[in-house]
């Protein structure tokens, strides 16, 4: 079973289009965040260390897939559900269900992947294999 974490938006003003709604890439913006939160939380030590430690730069988004259900405004406190349901070699998906309480505003997917800068070519980035031991901090 995989853990679930949950992230907490406060939805701000400046969220929202002219019509008080928040503004899609929003959504986004807080799926990402809910996902850096979900290695924290797990206790996976930050990006900054693990670059220092074992090469390893991050997680980028490689796809992402977002169906929205309803909307939210300002002055709401939305809840971001994220869990990995799937580990693949070298990928894995995150699922994350955005809430206002018990009602789903959307869902999304991300196929992230962990990635290092090769020695060889340092100014790229490329895939390696989903460390175990982050894998297992994360079931």
């Amino acid at each position: 079973m995989t853990k679930t974490v949950i992230y907490e938006v406060e939805v701000m003003f400046g969220d929202c289009d002219p019509a008080g709604i928040v503004f899609f890439p929003n959504f986004s913006k807080w799926m990402d965040a809910s996902s850096l939160n979900f290695f924290v939380k797990c206790g996976v030590p930050p990006w900054r260390e693990l670059i220092k430690t074992r090469g390893i730069v991050g997680t980028p988004l490689l796809e992402i897939n977002t169906k929205f259900k309803r909307t939210a405004t300002y002055g709401e406190r939305l809840q971001v559900h994220t869990s990995v349901i799937e580990w693949r070699e070298k990928v894995f998906i995150h699922k994350h269900v955005v809430q206002r309480g018990d009602e789903v505003l959307c869902e999304g997917t991300e196929v992230r992947a962990f990635v290092i800068r090769p020695p060889e070519d340092p100014d790229r980035i490329k895939a390696i294999p989903v460390p175990e031991d982050i894998k297992a901090l994360c079931s």
